[in-house]
């Protein structure tokens, strides 16, 4: 089913819509999710945390992209349940992506105090769109999506190492762009 005729299902409250959302996105959402998080049983949680969103926000909001919606409506959840789990813990995955982030994006308190996030990112995915695309989906993959280093090498054919010192100068970059748009770092 397109994604017209699960909104309108939605619209109409018809709990199918729920079954034809989770037939179609539901591999994505879990892989969002168990890519940010180390329990199985979190990742799950998540999804159908996203699910429940979604029927909440059908009607009134109406996304031009139900993938999109949930993307990031997944994401932002991953990462408030990881928080919750890891604070003052250190590991991997999510902190591990944070901490390699942690150098090129402004805190949170200094951030809060300069400029909202929208303008943050709108000034990120500026900067992506001045990217080739090679490094651009390296990025996004990485760092949205929560991709490992080793897992990026296999599917881009590259070594763990090239895609570590990528990242590595395009975290740089990125610190370069926002240092000059006046976020302090």
């Amino acid at each position: 089913m397109e994604d017209k005729g699960i909104l309108s299902l939605l619209r109409q409250r018809d709990e199918a819509a729920i079954s034809e959302v989770k037939r179609k996105y539901g591999a994505f959402c879990y892989r969002i999710a168990r890519d940010l998080l180390d329990a199985r049983e979190d990742a799950e949680e998540c999804v159908n945390d996203a699910l429940l969103a979604l029927w909440q926000a059908i009607p009134p909001a109406c996304p031009a992209s139900i993938q999109a919606f949930l993307g990031r409506v997944i994401r932002n959840l991953a990462i408030s349940r990881f928080r919750k789990a890891a604070a003052g813990k250190r590991g991997g995955g999510l902190a591990c992506l944070l901490e390699e982030l942690e150098d090129c994006l402004p805190d949170s308190q200094s951030l809060e105090a300069q400029v909202d996030s929208a303008a943050l990112s709108k000034v990120i995915s500026g900067w992506l769109y001045t990217l080739p695309p090679g490094d651009r989906r390296l990025f996004v993959l990485r760092y949205w999506y929560g991709r490992s280093v080793s897992e990026l090498a296999g599917q881009l054919d590259k070594t763990p190492k090239e895609l570590s010192q990528r990242t590595f100068r395009l975290r740089q970059k990125l610190k370069k762009v926002l240092e000059k748009e006046g976020y302090s770092i």
